[in-house]
């Protein structure tokens, strides 16, 4: 049995379900643009994964927990059948999921990220930066940004960390994230969540961001070994975030398929 998660509805009730997986350090909040733009068509629903977010924290963090939890979700909300979309982080949950329960999936819809093992330094640094701030001599995020900017040279990175920091019950600083879990799991989260064997054969839609190193031209082999009959399409103007970098030219793309 999954934790049970947290989720925001976006909006569009009477619409096909479309349930939204965030990424790495992100929750449902980062979705809640994109996410009202594609309720034009899609009851859209975006959830927190354990760890993040409103979701409860576990010690145990891998994809076939997550995908467990997504289950547990759907279950809950009666939901037999989902349009699914991940990006990154929840890219690969979503992967796992389509794969393994194919009769919950009618449409599957992957942001920015492939079906291998992925080595960031980036990710490592951003995690370095976090667990190297001393919470007790924070005084605002903005502190916390400058802060970032020996490890992070992104400042919309080190915005972004920041997002996970908000007031504890005395005043100070703490993490909303699980940060002791998350980093622990880093070499785990890294890895291709896919057994050579597994397939998922409906319909997917595989988005990446031109300027963003995620998805390469030739991991469109790997993408339909184990998606057939995926359509791949790129965002020149986007980074790892096209949901954000290019919202309108994104959001035309999924409503594309319904």
């Amino acid at each position: 049995m999954g934790l049970q998660l947290f989720h925001r509805d976006l909006g569009g009730a009477g619409h096909p379900p479309l349930v939204i997986l965030h990424g790495m350090l992100g929750s449902s909040r980062n979705w809640q643009t994109a996410g009202r733009d594609l309720a034009a068509k899609y009851h859209v629903f975006a959830l927190d994964a354990r760890n993040h977010g409103g979701s409860p924290h576990a010690e145990l963090m891998d994809y076939p927990a997550m995908a467990g939890d997504v289950m547990t979700w759907l279950d809950a909300q009666g939901l037999p059948r989902v349009t699914l979309m991940g990006h990154s982080l929840g890219g690969k949950t979503a992967m796992l999921l389509a794969c393994r329960q194919a009769e919950r999936v009618e449409r599957l819809i992957v942001v920015d990220i492939a079906p291998k093992d992925y080595q960031s330094p980036e990710d490592r640094a951003e995690f370095a930066a976090m667990n190297g701030l001393n919470l007790a001599d924070v005084h605002s995020r903005a502190e916390a940004e400058m802060r970032f900017e020996g490890r992070v040279s992104d400042w919309a990175m080190r915005k972004f960390l920041a997002t996970n920091l908000e007031r504890d019950a005395r005043g100070g600083w703490r993490w909303v994230v699980n940060l002791p879990v998350l980093t622990a799991a880093l070499p785990v989260l890294e890895r291709n969540p896919l057994g050579p064997a597994q397939r998922f054969e409906g319909p997917a839609l595989f988005i990446a961001g031109g300027k963003s190193t995620y998805i390469a031209p030739e991991d469109a082999v790997v993408i339909r070994r184990h998606f057939p009959v995926a359509e791949l399409t790129t965002l020149v103007t986007s980074g790892h975030n096209p949901h954000i970098e290019a919202r309108e030219a994104f959001v035309t793309h999924v409503l594309a398929g319904v």
